[in-house]
C-alpha cells in the first residue's frame, strides 16, 4: 500500500475522530471494522501525512459563561487598500497573532478577508480593532457583524464515506 494512498478503513477512522477523539483504541477500532493495532498504526500514518492536524476539546461556550461570561463573537470582512501579496501576508500574519482571531480566511470576490474573533466584551473588540485595522493604514473597510446566537458550529469535514460493511454475525 502506497504510504499516500487513503482507503476506506482510513476514511472510516478520520471520520470516528472527527466526531469523537477522545475514544479508546480499541472502541475506534471496533467501529472502524479494524483491529486496534491497525487502528494505532493507520492513526499514526495519518498524522504523518498531515491529514490530522491535531486533536483538541471543543469547550461549550454557553456551559462556560457562568465563569468567563458570554463574551462578544464578530465575524468581520477585511478590506484593505493595496493586495498585493506582501500587504496580504502582512495582514495575515498580524491576524493569525491574535489570540481573539479563531479563524481567517483569504476570500474572493468581495472583502479580501474574512475573521471570526472572539473577545470577552466590546471594549476587548475596540482594543483587538485598534490593533489590527486603524494602526494599519492599509485597511481600507472594516465591516463587523455581531453574532446574537450560535445556531451550529461543526467542525468537521465531509468525508467520501463508501458503505459500511456488513456486520457478520
Amino acid at each position: 500500500m502506497e504510504s499516500d494512498f487513503i482507503d476506506e478503513a482510513d476514511w472510516r477512522l478520520l471520520d470516528l475522530l472527527q466526531t469523537d477523539a477522545s475514544m479508546s483504541n480499541q472502541t475506534l477500532a471496533g467501529l472502524a471494522h479494524v483491529s486496534p493495532p491497525t487502528s494505532l498504526r493507520r492513526i499514526k500514518r495519518l498524522k504523518q501525512l498531515g491529514l490530522i492536524e491535531k486533536q483538541v476539546a471543543l469547550l461549550s461556550p454557553d456551559r462556560l459563561a457562568a465563569s468567563t461570561g458570554h463574551g462578544l463573537t464578530a465575524l468581520l470582512e477585511i478590506t484593505l487598500e493595496r493586495q498585493g501579496a506582501e500587504h496580504l501576508d502582512a495582514f495575515e500574519t498580524r491576524a493569525v497573532a491574535e489570540a481573539a482571531v479563531q479563524q481567517c480566511y483569504r476570500v474572493s470576490p468581495g472583502p479580501d478577508f474574512m475573521l471570526v474573533v472572539h473577545t470577552p466584551d466590546m471594549p476587548g473588540y475596540l482594543a483587538l480593532a485598534q490593533r489590527l485595522f486603524t494602526s494599519d493604514a492599509n485597511v481600507r473597510n472594516v465591516k463587523a457583524f455581531f453574532s446574537i446566537k450560535r445556531a451550529k458550529f461543526d467542525p468537521r469535514l465531509p468525508l467520501p464515506l463508501r458503505a459500511q460493511p456488513a456486520d457478520n454475525r
